[in-house]
């Protein structure tokens, strides 16, 4: 039941990051902090526990469930509102184990099942960070509210018992030094697999499609195994830790949504040792091959362009034939190019050879171009904007949205792709919601169900005494 990251952060949370003071009392161990600020930035704390324009770590901001919008706690040193009466151990528990001081149990949005395999020097750097590095803030955040039965969180403990390993992180003897790096950063602080793994009908990890890739609302996080048609395998080392670390790799994918977030916030800022660490261990996680996928995402497209048959059109037409390369000439071609080829400098990139519109799921093409992209990374402001109904451009209806992608799928990606004016209005929805998520809307028919069932028993019990 863990829905990290599920459209979780925002772009103004980079200034909030940079905004933090330290605060270290002249008792903590310096170093210690120093560890622990780099260790919280790994795990991309300061992104879910800062609200929009907020202090950080203060909490307050709201994660998009798919049962409902969960609340960040405050998490800095304050007594008041924050953390700042825990122990190490009860930082602990709450951080490995999903329980906060006063017993309650914390929603798998804070990624405890991942950080669960967190050595315990890092929980104690990381517990000094925050005791002593980070500015208190007094203030609760605002309180999560989830709808029955999902408000009851007492659940969680049964959950935890089924799919909560709270081992930590064991080294494999048979492996490089750099490849346990890798996997203790893609494992525990970096949480990887809840974002790009698929999940089950409780919202647990599906552990036999680890890294296969998985829905994060209207996104979808890819494939990150070494398989070179779905996944990473036709990638070289480099080209993971340029993506990493910048957001980009030209001629393949460009980041956008949840994971140009964790770029921003988090992946950019680790050491090259690291990131190389990282590159290395997804290179050799075992092949998961999509079904959909035919040939490398990136691999698709070619420069194309219509406007010579465009010039003279008085403006864009009702969903046609035509709409598509209208749209495209109205809204895309300015940034991308007529050809579709991107700026020579590939800040707005080309839509052939691109990932986005190459592999066998369309969800983050339609994201993309209701949500756009904001991206800080390598010093530089990656913008696109959105065409959704709070765009400040050029709203779009469901239909043209539709009309605008498959044109680009035609031309510039895999056109065995299509989208539907229904899968459009499903991504502004949010996606599709797990079926755990209906539960709520199920449970009178249930509890109908259960009456009726209840009341037959006795009837038929009732009739068998008077005979």
């Amino acid at each position: 039941m863990k829905f990290h990251p599920l459209i979780r952060r925002a772009g103004a949370f980079g200034l909030a990051a940079a905004l933090y003071a330290t605060v270290a009392h002249a008792d903590a161990d310096t170093d210690l902090v120093k560890r622990g600020e780099y260790l919280a930035r790994a795990a991309d704390c300061v992104a879910c526990h800062t609200a929009p324009g907020g202090k950080p770590y203060a909490g307050g901001y709201g994660i998009e469930s798919p049962l409902g919008t969960i609340y960040s706690t405050n998490i800095t040193p304050s007594k008041q509102g924050g953390i700042g009466g825990y122990s190490e151990a009860q930082f602990d528990a709450a951080l490995r184990h999903g329980i906060r001081a006063d017993g309650a149990h914390l929603y798998p949005a804070m990624p405890y099942t991942s950080y669960a395999k967190l050595a315990p020097d890092d929980v104690s750097a990381l517990y000094q960070y925050f005791m002593h590095g980070v500015e208190p803030v007094d203030g609760a955040a605002k309180a999560t509210e989830l709808p029955f039965p999902f408000s009851v969180r007492l659940a969680m403990a049964g959950w935890n018992l089924l799919f909560l390993d709270k081992a930590p992180f064991q080294p494999d003897p048979a492996k490089s030094e750099e490849w346990n790096r890798g996997a203790y950063l893609v494992e525990a602080l970096e949480h990887c697999s809840s974002c790009h793994t698929p999940r089950n009908a409780l919202m647990a990890e599906s552990t036999s499609q680890a890294y296969a890739g998985g829905a994060l609302g209207a996104w979808y996080a890819p494939n990150i195994t070494s398989d070179p048609v779905s996944g990473l395998g036709d990638w070289s080392e480099a080209e993971v830790v340029q993506y990493l670390k910048t957001g980009r790799v030209v001629g393949k994918a460009q980041a956008a949504g949840p994971m140009a977030e964790a770029v921003e916030h988090s992946l950019q800022h680790l050491s090259d040792a690291d990131l190389k660490a990282i590159a290395v261990y997804v290179k050799g996680l075992p092949e998961i091959r999509d079904a959909r996928d035919q040939q490398p995402g990136h691999s698709f497209g070619k420069a194309h362009s219509d406007e010579a048959t465009l010039r003279g059109v008085a403006g864009v037409s009702a969903s046609n034939s035509a709409a598509g390369a209208e749209l495209f000439s109205a809204v895309c071609a300015s940034c991308h190019q007529p050809t579709g080829s991107g700026t020579r400098d590939q800040y707005y990139p080309s839509l052939s050879h691109n990932t986005t519109l190459g592999r066998g799921d369309a969800r983050n093409l339609v994201a993309v171009i209701l949500h756009g992209v904001v991206r800080r990374a390598d010093g530089k402001d990656v913008f696109m904007p959105g065409f959704g109904a709070d765009s400040l451009v050029n709203p779009l209806s469901d239909a043209q949205i539709a009309d605008v992608a498959n044109y680009t799928l035609q031309h510039y990606g895999n056109p065995e792709l299509k989208v539907s004016a229904q899968d459009v209005a499903l991504a502004r929805q949010g996606g599709e919601p797990p079926l755990l998520a209906k539960l709520p809307g199920l449970l009178p028919w249930l509890v109908g169900a259960v009456v009726v069932i209840i009341g037959l028993i006795a009837w038929l019990i009732g009739r068998r005494r008077k005979g």
